[in-house]
């Protein structure tokens, strides 16, 4: 089961690169144009909740979180985990964030584009998984 990792500060620039990463490793795992539309914009509701959580604990100077992304794909299924952790890569200091309490809309939108998805324990987490689903025919005729 290969396993991507990404962990980037909590600046919303670099949830496009996220997007980008998560789409390339579900395109190499053979996920269809349909399912890389509902992984992006899963993606994106994840990685924003955890930016947002990252700035609100720090407004200014260094992070004192980071979002950590992680990315494995065996071969039929995708799991993504969005979370936020301490510069070192340990727990995020001082407790949960403020997202323990998160947008219901913004967790709905993920539940929606996800097979299955799963607040975790650690701050502001997030676990979506999708399901491997067979390529459809071109059924149009020319």
């Amino acid at each position: 089961m290969p396993t991507v990792t990404l962990r980037f500060s909590p600046m919303a620039e670099h949830v496009r690169t996220a997007r980008l990463v998560a789409v390339s490793v579900a395109r190499r795992a053979g996920f269809g144009e349909d399912q890389l539309d509902e992984i992006r914009i899963a993606i994106g509701e994840a990685c924003a909740r955890a930016v947002a959580g990252g700035v609100l604990a720090a407004p200014a100077g260094p992070p004192v979180s980071l979002v950590d992304m992680r990315l494995c794909d065996d071969d039929d299924r995708l799991d993504v985990t969005v979370s936020q952790c301490g510069p070192d890569g340990g727990p995020v200091p001082d407790g949960p964030g403020p997202l323990a309490t998160a947008d219901p809309l913004s967790l709905a939108l993920m539940a929606g584009m996800a097979d299955s998805s799963a607040e975790t324990s650690s701050a502001g987490g997030v676990t979506l998984s999708w399901n491997l689903q067979p390529a459809s025919a071109d059924t149009r005729s020319f």
